[in-house]
């Protein structure tokens, strides 16, 4: 692949094609920035990065996004080392600002199951806000089991496993600009 040359990562075995190429991936989140710029007009939303996953999605939709906007963090897991999810969510660190009467923007960095994502807005609707809406780059489709609601999704893409562009695996892979399959 023309996008694995000049890397650290050209000889790496377990990257696969590439699946969501660093252009493409750019152009969407400026799309994306543009609709959540139109869609909050007058409000600041509160953006909520998932770690660890969702670090570099967010950074560039942050910057695309026209509006004044505050971050705030959760690490949920469901994962560990694994490749597969647990099914068994925890929280690993939780928000620092108070939800209530906020504008709220789960920012994603992949839905497969969309367990973790239902627990996740679950716990913070509990929490008061005016509203909570999710800004997904991934959706691996055929996995959901109901369909997870998503205000704004980036790119469906096949079952695979994939890394990059904030997704890894055992915390290795996140600083691709591009979403690669990951074989094993």
């Amino acid at each position: 692949m023309a996008e694995h040359a000049g890397s650290s990562f050209a000889d790496d075995p377990h990257l696969g094609r590439t699946v969501v190429g660093e252009a493409e991936l750019q152009a969407r989140v400026a799309e994306l920035g543009a609709e959540i710029t139109a869609d909050y007009a007058g409000k600041a939303p509160l953006l909520v990065g998932v770690l660890k996953g969702a670090i570099m999605f967010m950074a560039d939709l942050a910057r695309r996004v026209d509006l004044p906007v505050e971050f705030d963090f959760m690490a949920v897991s469901s994962y560990g080392n694994a490749t597969r999810s647990s099914g068994v969510v925890r929280i690993v660190k939780d928000l620092d600002l108070d939800l209530t009467g906020r504008h709220v923007l789960i920012v994603e960095d992949i839905i497969d199951s969309g367990l973790t994502l239902a627990y996740l807005r679950r716990n913070l609707l509990a929490r008061n806000p005016s509203s909570v809406e999710v800004c997904a780059l991934l959706v691996r489709e055929g996995l959901q089991a109901k369909d997870p609601d998503l205000r704004y999704v980036g790119f469906t893409i096949p079952p695979a496993f994939v890394v990059g562009y904030g997704l890894d695996v055992a915390d290795r892979y996140r600083n691709l600009p591009y979403v690669a399959e990951y074989v094993e």
